[in-house]
């Protein structure tokens, strides 16, 4: 009887994510702050419109393969924590807790930041157009809509994956305000700006690891669904049909999009731009001038209502794989919210927010986040071949994540060259947590393993 009452009164993840609310959550996570603030990144270090163009559709490829390594990674292993669960359990605990590591102190963090940084320019620009809005001001603003974020994902699962397939509803309306007058001057011949779009003396080899890292920024989001494996309905089909469908539109959409902002904007007028959507606006349609600034920031909102609804999960399951204090395991008895999982990240955001840059946190946090997500699909490759036996509901060809393995890492080493300082911090910041993992992960796991014996 005891036994029962307590198997009732038992506390954990529900399964509460429908189909729906994963395609949500990767739309409202991948279309947020990168396509309207990468399209300068990209530019910068590609050299020219057609090259960056050819970058935009390379990076969307890329994360089709890695979408697609993360779906079968998804069916093989039925717990959440994305990128850390599957790090762990193919390639052992130091690769994770690394990951870990660098995911609290210095990805997260400073991937939080640069879309609350976007949220906070956009929201105030058309209050201070045609001046660009005062810094101090854009700090704050950030800071109250992460704020307003974290307190809605301490309240309620529900409420926000409701908010967040809302969301993706506007981010895909702004686009499409973007979209459809571009496609109206494009039919009209304005095509002045894609002449000599692919002139090879502005191209600069050693630059393009970053154009790279601001491109897949925008994408970044497809693995998202990884996070909430086990709150996911039906995860062996959804899975896979969510991050198929919603990264061909969002691939779609980004093209579209990109295209669009050049049929008025010139490259000077790119690299020039504080914020790229509402100089097109300017350019193109003046009568959405107070709309689509406010959509961009209810985009960017989304943007971090995914991300931390998503990584509250990685430090709960890391916490109950016993990498992580115990502390943040706990989930709320009454709502179902890691609550303390969730709470943690507000001193540090608050910091890179208040000290921080939006394209060199970018640069920052990329070497690290690349890094870590070839080694989880180079993780899938090494638990194909440990488990032959196991017959998982969705498989992909090899070449696929052995193709998606090899451009990342190779894109990680070159990316030392190309900004030697941002990336030896992330390096650093990276390879701080080995002597951590052996003084605290080891040492305990060897104390558990003593007093077992």
């Amino acid at each position: 009887m005891g036994k029962h009452k307590k198997k009732e009164e038992a506390v954990f993840l529900r399964k509460k994510i429908t189909l729906l609310r994963a395609f949500s959550l990767l739309i409202g996570s991948m279309v947020g702050s990168g396509i309207f603030i990468s399209p300068k990144g990209v530019l910068k270090n590609s050299g020219t419109v057609g090259f960056s163009l050819v970058v935009w559709f390379a990076c969307g490829l890329l994360s089709m393969f890695g979408a697609l390594c993360y779906a079968e990674l998804g069916t093989r292993i039925t717990k959440s924590g994305g990128h850390y669960i599957y790090i762990l359990e193919t390639l052992g605990p130091l690769p994770s807790f690394l990951f870990l590591w660098a995911e609290f102190f210095a990805i997260r963090p400073a991937n939080s930041a640069v879309v609350s940084l976007a949220f906070g320019r956009y929201l105030l620009e058309p209050f201070f157009a045609p001046c660009a809005a005062p810094v101090p001001a854009v700090k704050l603003v950030s800071l109250l809509g992460y704020y307003a974020v974290l307190t809605l994902n301490s309240w309620s699962v529900t409420w926000s994956a409701r908010l967040q397939t809302a969301l993706s509803v506007v981010k895909l309306l702004a686009l499409m305000l973007i979209i459809v007058p571009g496609m109206m001057l494009l039919a009209q011949g304005h095509t002045k700006n894609f002449q000599d779009a692919f002139d090879r003396q502005s191209l600069v080899p050693d630059k393009l690891p970053l154009a790279f890292y601001a491109g897949m920024f925008a994408y970044s989001g497809w693995f998202q669904t990884s996070f909430v494996r086990e709150e996911l309905v039906r995860p062996e089909r959804n899975i896979p049909l969510a991050v198929i469908v919603s990264v061909i539109t969002v691939i779609v959409g980004y093209m579209l999009t990109n295209i669009s902002y050049y049929t008025a904007l010139g490259t000077q007028d790119v690299l020039a731009s504080p914020a790229v959507a509402v100089s097109f606006v300017q350019q193109a349609c003046t009568n959405l001038i107070s709309v689509v600034p406010v959509l961009v920031a209810l985009s960017c909102f989304g943007t971090m209502n995914g991300g931390i609804l998503t990584f509250s999960r990685t430090l709960f399951v890391a916490s109950r794989e016993g990498q992580w204090p115990p502390l943040f395991s706990m989930i709320h008895i009454r709502r179902h919210t890691p609550l303390p999982a969730v709470m943690l990240m507000f001193p540090l955001v608050t910091a890179m927010v208040c000290i921080g840059d939006i394209y060199h946190l970018l640069n920052f946090f990329s070497f690290s986040r690349w890094l870590f997500i070839g080694l989880a699909t180079l993780g899938l490759i090494v638990h194909r071949y440990r488990h032959p036996e196991l017959q998982s509901p969705f498989k992909v060809p090899l070449f696929v994540p052995v193709s998606f393995t090899i451009i990342c890492l190779f894109t990680v080493a070159m990316s030392i060259y190309s900004d030697p300082v941002n990336i030896s911090i992330g390096c650093t910041m990276v390879l701080s947590g080995f002597p951590v993992y052996y003084l605290v992960i080891q040492r305990k796991m060897s104390n558990r393993c003593h007093r077992l014996l």
